[in-house]
């Protein structure tokens, strides 16, 4: 077993997502850190802090540059941040006359955290789509199934007759909320980090907002004041991925204890035993579970990220890098899952006939 079952070479096929894989790769995040640096001088030219050939050159330099990852490795063991030698080499392959333009009035965390938003904006993209057909798939089921009968349980005991569409709706309320809980989500989020040295733009002096707001703009990214030490954001963002997450775990939950009986659902699909041949287990619905409570305890973790001591934290910050993607390729997954196994409904109700 690898470090984590998201990207393991056999266990991934269950749990983990080879787009997500990419968006959290390091050709992706350095992609990401050298768009910031070729924004920041466009940005920057154009309000006159550094000359107009300084920025085309960097942005050439950004276009081209490959970096030494082995180096990156090491210096990342001594520096904490990857920033400092990325520009280091990048700076190596500028002309001396432009060199001290690249990274002004910047500092890592600009780099590493804006990196990370570049790569937020398809999580949304994907979560969106996830949804919509998720919330499709549900109102098809409902037209299908809804006027069929079902036992309706509390506290794990036998209750009174409900119908499918009663179950349905339970599931589809809260999806129909976090779709447009997104929604909103969009118009703020992502969001550009830009503070410099100390959250304050000092370098920049009062060109630091319209260098910022510029650098939002070509960026794709919503421009808001500096906020890295203002952790509310990622908690928000990771809190929204839970409760997705979570809200489908309840679906997946329900799918496998009705899975239990013999006359309530039938699904296709696997869920092969090596021991007893006649068994069909509900892998699927086990996974949206495990993926619900996975999230559910790194939120915790995210909380903690909120302290962050000063101008800057490094310790809430790394905290961060560890959890961060996880919960993203968790719910990412869950989303997939849900859309599988509800395609795999082929009948819901009391009265099913279990297919062989």
């Amino acid at each position: 077993m690898s470090v984590s079952p998201f990207d393991h070479p056999f266990l991934s096929g269950l749990i983990g997502d080879e787009e997500v894989t990419q968006w959290f790769s390091v050709e992706n995040d350095i992609a990401a850190m050298l768009s910031f640096e070729s924004a920041l001088a466009e940005a920057e030219a154009a309000e006159n802090i550094i000359e107009k050939a300084a920025a085309d050159t960097i942005k050439m330099a950004c276009g081209t540059f490959s970096p030494d990852i082995a180096a990156l490795k090491v210096a990342v063991a001594q520096d904490g941040v990857v920033v400092p030698e990325l520009i280091r080499q990048l700076r190596e392959t500028i002309p001396p006359g432009h060199r001290a333009s690249l990274h002004v009035g910047a500092t890592s965390q600009d780099v590493i955290d804006t990196s990370l938003m570049i790569r937020l904006k398809p999580v949304l993209r994907r979560l969106d789509t996830g949804l919509s057909d998720i919330l499709g798939k549900l109102d098809h089921l409902d037209k299908a199934f809804g006027k069929n009968g079902l036992m309706g349980h509390t506290r794990m005991q036998a209750a009174i007759m409900i119908t499918v569409h009663d179950r349905i709706e339970a599931w589809r309320g809260p999806l129909f909320r976090h779709h447009q809980g997104l929604n909103a989500l969009k118009h703020n989020f992502p969001v550009m980090q830009f503070g410099g040295a100390a959250g304050t733009l000092d370098k920049l002096g009062d060109k630091g907002p319209a260098v910022r707001k510029r650098l939002a703009a070509l960026l794709g990214l919503q421009d808001v004041p500096q906020w890295q030490n203002q952790r509310d954001i990622m908690i928000e963002f990771a809190g929204f991925l839970s409760q997705i997450s979570g809200s489908l775990g309840k679906i997946g939950q329900d799918i496998a204890i009705l899975a239990q009986g013999a006359d309530e659902i039938s699904l296709s699909g696997g869920g092969q035993s090596s021991a007893m041949p006649h068994k069909q287990n509900p892998v699927l619905a086990e996974l949206l579970v495990s993926l619900a409570r996975f999230n559910a305890t790194q939120i915790s973790g995210m909380h903690h990220a909120l302290i962050h001591e000063q101008e800057r934290s490094g310790a809430a910050w790394t905290l961060e890098w560890m959890i961060l993607p996880s919960m993203v390729t968790a719910t990412v997954t869950a989303v997939r899952t849900a859309l599988k196994l509800l395609d795999s409904i082929k009948e819901f109700g009391l009265g099913v006939t279990t297919k062989t």
